[in-house]
This record gives C-alpha cells, structure tokens and sequence, in this order.
C-alpha cells in the first residue's frame, strides 16, 4: 500500500496546519528558548543521509485503548493577576496562542473551587463561620481575577473541558478551623451530617454561580491531593471518607438540582499513602464517574486499571519544578505526558499556564510556567514548557484514541493515536544529541521521517 504522511517535527514545539501534499513536511521549533510561534522547515527530502544512527516504532491501529478528553493547564488567581495587567490587546494576544486552534489549541483545563495554593491568599465562598445554609456564600472575590481569565479563554476556544477542585473546604467545616494546614489540630474536614450537607450544598453553589456567569464546569473533583496537610490551603480527606460523601451527599445534591457536571475522586497523588488503592477498594462507588490522579507512577496507574479495567481515569497535574523554566526541564515533559496516556489517562493538564516575573506562590515557593508576564514592565517570557506543551496539544486532540505501538528498546518518548478522520498520529522526541532517523512501520510499509536532535517529532499519516 502507499502511505500519504505529513510530518511536523517540533524542537519541542509545534505542529502547523498546512495543505496536504504527496511529500513529507518536517517542521521544527528549538527548545533553548521559549518563542510564541518558532516554526521552521526542516529538510526531510535527504532521509537522514547526515543521520548518526536510527530506531524504530512499531504500530498497530487495529489495537484501540482510551479516547482522549484534552490537553491543557490551570487558571489560578496570581496568573490572571498577572494577565489582567496587561493592555487589552496584548491579553488577547497571548490568549489566542494557547487557546486557538491554530496555535496551542488547548482543550482541557482546571481551575480551583478557592484558593488554591497560587491563590493570592487564602479564601473561600463561605466565609461567615456556621453559615450552614450559606446565605453569604459569594464567589465574588473570583470576578476579579480568575473568572475574566477563564472568560477569555473560552472567547477563543467556546468547548474548552473546564474541572474544578477545592485545596480546602471554608475553614469553619474542618477540625482545625483553618483553610491552611499544619495546625495542632487536625487538617481533615468535619464528618458530621451537617457538614457533609452544607459542603455538598457548597459545591451545588459553585457550579451554579460559575454558570451564572456563562463559564460551564464540566466536572469536579471532590479534594485536591487529599492527603495534603501543608502550610498552604489542604485539607486530609481520605479516600473511604470522600466516597461517602459522594454516594451519600453530593451525588444526590448535583441530582437534586439537575447538575450535570461529573464527580470524580481525587485528585489522588499516592506520593505517601496509597490513597488510589484504598479508593478501589470501596464497595460502592455509585457516586462517582471516576478518578483524577497526578505524581502517580504508571505502576500505580496500571494496578488501578487491572483491579478496575473500565475505571475512568485523568490526569489532573503536571510537574511543578522549580521555577528555573528550563530546557532540559521541557526536555522531560513529553516523557511525563507519555507516562499517563500510555497508562490510560484521557488527558494531561500542565500546572500553572501564566506566572508573573516572580515564578511565587501566594505562600513564597517557585515553580515552572508556561509564560511569565513582569507586572513592573509587561514584558511577556514564554518558557520552554512552553513549546512542550504546544506540540502536545495541538498534536493529540479531544476524540482521538490511542492506539498500539512500542518504541524498539524502549529509548525515546512515543504516543500513537488515531482521529475520528482516520489519520494515524505519532508523537516521538529525539533525545539524542545528534540526528537522526526514525522509521514508523504500519503493516508492511516502513516510513522514514527525519528527527532533528533534541526534538519531538509529530507525524500524521492519512
């Protein structure tokens, strides 16, 4: 048979949507820095005749796993801070090249129910101590900052996948009587009916309010890290505890008040408990529609689907780093990403999207962004995760279905999925120092496709 390919080569960063022709096109944005839109042409017409070596990733399209959901990051109130503070034009400059389809095109995105810890401090919608029929609950400290972020995007991108969760319930619901933990109380949410109710209500809330104001959440998940007990926002929900919460209280709640949006557990991290496990072991998970995860090896991952082979999971949040914004940071992101779709996740969601020239969290640590924006001078930074992050998501797309494959000597990053247009997708990187060739074989065709150094490659065969 004969092959028609498109290939789009990224020195991690894009993927372009150019016309369809017989030949092979490689495209290539360098990682050293972060740019807004890096593309060139890479020669592929010379079939690595300069190459140093070359490997080789095997397919079959017939074998198909999980449909993917999206690929994205997180609103948080310090990165709309730092947006809002901008001209109008320049916001929707930088909007438009994560948000549309032509650029980023991200899909999938998390915001925070409250603070979470790149908040700016520590707040909740229910502020009044044992307002338990939240007559003052407001989320209008959100209209400032988060919601006219979140707005914005969806502008560009009107079927974003938004999903919420809470660091930490108001402080009055919790043993502590604190948002933030490290108390000489306990950090875990009180476990009374009536605070199971009111809390229930509290989320019913939420989501009505944010669709009050034209901005859909599609799911939640009931606690963010829940074995968090941490100086920022956290709160200690275990796993059989959340589970009742949502079989007793608020899957009846969302049902009660024709509330769509989907209630995952999680987001389990299973960084110092095996939260995930105790999860699947509860007998009645009714309440659920399934599990958000992040920091979680595939073995992990892998056990969970054999207990649960239908369970759905996804991933709620990348490797924060440190807030250095490195190369060889964005070096591992294809790796990261690689690890949880290939384990079953529908989605990857990078962490902060915008920072401000500090890289800080409202509680003084550094992290990893995709862009920085000076509040003292606007200047606007892209970072290398930047241009990780472009070529995944504009590669792998809501709809798409991953599809068999293996890497031979398992060396370099792959992730093979299938449109619904039929087109087979492959995204590999390069992590070689030199050149070099990859060959894709499908059936009885091999496809050599040139793979610049230090490079994700994306190849679309139609």
């Amino acid at each position: 048979m004969k092959i028609k390919i498109r290939v789009l080569a990224f020195f991690v960063v894009a993927i372009l949507n150019a016309q369809q022709s017989n030949n092979i096109e490689v495209w290539a944005v360098k990682l050293d820095n972060g740019m807004a839109n890096p593309l060139f042409k890479v020669d592929n017409d010379t079939e690595g005749k300069k190459a140093k070596w070359n490997n080789y990733i095997y397919l079959q399209p017939q074998v198909k796993f999980q449909t993917i959901e999206g690929i994205g990051g997180a609103f948080n109130e310090i990165g709309g801070k730092a947006l809002l503070s901008l001209p109008k034009n320049a916001q929707k400059n930088i909007m438009t090249n994560l948000f549309s389809k032509d650029k980023a095109a991200f899909t999938f995105c998390r915001t925070a129910i409250g603070a979470s810890d790149f908040g700016i401090d520590a707040y909740s919608y229910a502020e009044v101590p044992n307002d338990f029929e939240l007559k003052h609950f407001s989320i209008e400290r959100d209209k400032k900052y988060v919601l006219p972020y979140i707005k914005s995007a969806l502008k560009i991108n009107p079927t974003l996948t938004l999903f919420a969760s809470p660091w930490s319930p108001p402080g009055w619901m919790k043993e502590s009587g604190k948002m933030i933990g490290l108390q000489k109380v306990g950090n875990k949410i009180k476990t009374d009916a009536l605070t199971y109710k009111t809390y229930a209500n509290y989320f019913v809330k939420y989501v009505q309010s944010y669709e009050n104001e034209g901005v859909k959440i599609n799911r939640i998940c009931i606690q963010n890290e829940n074995d968090a007990d941490t100086k920022y926002p956290s709160c200690v929900f275990p796993a059989k505890d959340m589970v009742y919460f949502a079989n007793n209280y608020l899957a009846s709640a969302f049902k009660n008040n024709a509330l769509n949006t989907k209630i995952f557990a999680g987001t389990f991290r299973a960084a110092n408990q095996m939260d995930l496990m105790d999860f699947l072991q509860c007998e009645n998970l009714e309440g659920v529609n399934g599990v958000g995860i992040q920091y979680t090896e595939p073995k992990i991952i892998n056990d969970a689907r054999t207990l649960i082979p239908n369970l759905s999971i996804f991933h709620t949040e990348g490797h924060c780093y440190n807030g250095k914004n490195t190369s060889e940071q964005a070096q591992h992101r294809l790796e990261e990403v690689a690890s949880y779709i290939n384990s079953g996740s529908t989605t990857f969601t990078y962490w902060n999207m915008i920072l401000n020239e500090t890289t800080k969290s409202g509680w003084g640590w550094t992290q990893n962004s995709l862009l920085n924006i000076n509040l003292k001078t606007g200047a606007v930074q892209y970072n290398p995760d930047y241009n990780a992050m472009y070529i995944i998501s504009k590669f792998i797309q809501p709809g798409d279905v991953r599809i068999a494959s293996v890497n031979r000597g398992n060396k370099h990053p792959v992730i093979t999925v299938q449109s619904p247009n039929g087109s087979i997708k492959v995204l590999f990187q390069n992590t070689e120092e030199t050149n070099g060739v990859f060959q894709l074989v499908v059936g009885n065709e091999i496809i050599k496709v040139n793979a610049p150094s230090k490079a994700i490659t994306g190849v679309i065969i139609n």
